[in-house]
């Protein structure tokens, strides 16, 4: 039996005098005798704790010359009982249970919860090669809807509409085709806002790009080029044109096919690094190209993830061989930026050779330019660096006419209709698979000065994070490109550009300024 503490004797004491002597308590026979009962009870617990102590053995024993011996666990008396050897085991073991936690931590809202995708029956689609220069054609598109069986008109437009008798089954399963698509948006956006070097525009355009429901397929065709395919779509979010500001003149109408909602520009699988390009030109804040996104084109031939561009009408087309708006040559194009035409406010004269184009738009471009290493604007005959068998300048011969570079025009120069002193940067199929002693520094000649907004984000270390951040939004091109490993692939490319960049401007002293005009 265990004493309890003479500490805890008195505590109990000290109390039931207390009660006995407050007066919460009625003074009958029945407490009274409880607690005198309580009293011996006390005594008796007292005087046998006493006697335990007397008679227990302590830690230490005597030798009999006043030395004390401490005793082992186990090597008690002879005549000690069992049950008193037991309460000096060693061997206690405390066990701690903690609670389950019973719901997963939700850390900073970032857990999405899983959408069911619907399963429908597998159609069979015809597939429309995108890529062919020889098919007259407008591409045939049936996704549930019965297309019309006619030779398309001179728009190249193919419009869908439901069928006759007995075809109402058909265009209610395009219906759920197209909803599960807006279902499952390919643009992650988890946070309450989007990344700040995109507008609101942007986000729209991307949204719509990305799972807009297709009612109609336009073929523009090209005179001696791959024909134009674009889509029509309609969506829950209705893309305006608000970033161009302005109408369209009829001339442009005429010449676009005559959307009456949005439009899509499907590209070509292998034109994918332009989805990288729109985030890098936002990013540092040059805001010059279109939007862009990656998606799944089925009626066209592989359903391969395609960059899709949103198609600006107000853009003024041209019909020439140079593809541009802005006519010049390579000594024309020097000579306008030896006088810096239309800066602080300077009418150029008529022997400067300038454009409508502002002197900054060059320097914006050609930084551009570098970074992802498109040479089909400023150098169309790979001048300025050793092209692969594969590039368009050797596949057409064009590199064979370097030697007079001075009459070699310039290409894809594009200003909106009612904006000649902005461009608008198109085509922007960038090349990560080009070493560094084999870039094409001629897009960086003749230009001497170089916004201040994208080199500070060159600068300051935050590029990578940036992209990453900015091309996580698009899910397709993100998967499309092998994961976080694929891109960080990528941007460790753009860096080691960035930093020849950095190096060049700062060994030929040229200036940085704001050119947020």
């Amino acid at each position: 039996m265990t004493c309890p503490r003479p500490g805890k004797l008195r505590f109990f004491m000290v109390a039931l005098c207390a009660w006995m002597v407050s007066g919460r308590r009625p003074r009958t026979k029945r407490n009274l005798l409880i607690a005198i009962a309580c009293l011996v009870y006390a005594s008796f617990v007292v005087m046998q704790g006493d006697v335990l102590s007397r008679d227990r053995p302590d830690e230490y024993g005597d030798k009999g010359d006043g030395e004390p011996v401490k005793l082992l666990p186990g090597s008690l008396p002879a005549g000690e009982p069992q049950q008193y050897q037991s309460t000096f085991n060693p061997n206690v073991v405390y066990i701690t249970i903690r609670s389950k936690r019973r719901k997963p931590v939700n850390i900073r809202g970032t857990v999405r919860p899983k959408i069911r995708k619907k399963r429908s029956a597998k159609r069979s689609l015809p597939e429309t090669d995108a890529d062919s220069q020889d098919s007259e054609a407008a591409p045939v598109l049936m996704l549930g809807w019965q297309a019309e069986q006619r030779v398309p008109d001179s728009t190249g437009v193919l419009t869908l509409s439901r069928g006759g008798k007995g075809s109402w089954r058909s265009s209610q399963s395009a219906t759920e085709w197209n909803s599960s698509i807006a279902a499952e948006s390919n643009i992650r956006i988890y946070s309450q806002t989007a990344p700040l070097w995109f507008s609101q525009q942007d986000i729209a355009a991307m949204r719509f790009l990305a799972h807009s429901s297709i009612s109609r397929i336009h073929k523009l065709a090209q005179p001696g080029r791959r024909p134009l395919l674009l889509f029509e779509g309609i969506g829950s979010d209705q893309h305006s044109q608000e970033p161009s500001e302005g109408k369209a003149s009829p001339r442009n109408r005429s010449q676009a096919p005559g959307c009456r909602q949005s439009c899509g520009l499907v590209k070509r699988a292998v034109d994918i690094s332009e989805v990288f390009a729109f985030h890098l030109d936002r990013i540092l804040g040059l805001n010059r190209s279109l939007p862009a996104v990656v998606r799944k084109i089925h009626f066209v031939k592989g359903g391969l993830p395609r960059p899709v561009i949103i198609w600006d009408p107000s853009l003024s087309m041209a019909d020439n061989d140079t593809q541009s708006t802005v006519k010049l040559n390579w000594i024309s194009y020097q000579q306008s930026l030896k006088w810096k035409c239309w800066t602080h406010g300077k009418v150029p004269k008529p022997d400067w050779s300038c454009t409508d184009i502002h002197h900054y738009e060059w320097c914006k471009l050609a930084l551009f330019d570098f970074l992802l290493q498109v040479y089909n604007r400023l150098d169309r005959n790979c001048c300025g660096f050793r092209p692969r068998k594969e590039d368009t300048c050797v596949r057409k011969g064009l590199k064979m006419k370097c030697d007079d570079q001075d009459n070699i025009d310039l290409v894809h120069l594009i200003y909106r209709e009612h904006d000649h002193r902005h461009l608008v940067f198109v085509d922007n199929k960038g090349y990560f698979d080009r070493n560094e002693d084999n870039l094409n520094f001629k897009v960086l000649e003749g230009i001497t000065e170089f916004p201040e907004s994208a080199v500070s984000v060159l600068k300051n270390g935050h590029l990578r994070e940036r992209l990453l951040q900015s091309l996580f939004l698009d899910k397709l091109y993100w998967e499309s490109q092998g994961g976080r490993k694929g891109i960080e692939k990528l941007i460790d490319v753009i860096e080691r550009r960035a930093r020849i960049f950095l190096t060049y401007i700062n060994a030929h002293g040229f200036k940085v300024l704001p050119m947020n005009e």
